[in-house]
């Protein structure tokens, strides 16, 4: 029977929550330069840059291969600083019916705590736990992080 599973990955980080969630919300379009060891291309395919219903296509570096998807932001919360992306496609959907993750952003002394949580379905028992995607995701939040630090 099928089952939505859970996955976190949790990162402190030294960017204030508004900075990063802002670099989230209202910059897609720069986090091949803001992240660049793991984004490699983005490129808007219906919408706008930061309008729920928003469709990008994205190049990333996952597990040492180069992967693409397409991924719809479906909710934007500014109060608690919580964005929700629903994957749509791409090579990822090969193995998981459905994909989406949560992005939330919580101030932590000077800094922050990102935790960014996936839920997913697997296509069958044999797929494995998106781990390389978790891995992926603390690498893009360190890169963001390290990247805004410098500004």
């Amino acid at each position: 029977m099928a089952q939505i599973r859970k996955m976190d990955c949790q990162v402190e980080i030294k960017s204030s929550a508004e900075q990063f969630f802002d670099a989230f919300k209202n910059n897609m379009q720069l986090m091949p330069k803001l992240g660049s060891q793991v984004i490699k291309d983005v490129k808007l395919v219906q919408g706008d840059w930061q309008s729920v219903g928003c469709v990008r296509l994205w190049t990333v570096t996952i597990g040492g291969g180069t992967e693409n998807a397409t991924e719809q932001l479906e909710a934007i919360d500014d109060e608690s600083k919580m964005l929700t992306f629903k994957l749509v496609g791409g090579h990822i959907m090969n193995a998981y019916k459905s994909f989406k993750s949560f992005l939330k952003v919580t101030p932590k002394g000077e800094g922050s705590l990102v935790n960014w949580s996936m839920e997913y379905e697997k296509q069958n028992d044999n797929i494995p736990e998106p781990v390389a995607y978790k891995d992926f995701l603390t690498t893009w939040i360190k890169n963001v992080d390290a990247s805004l630090s410098k500004a």
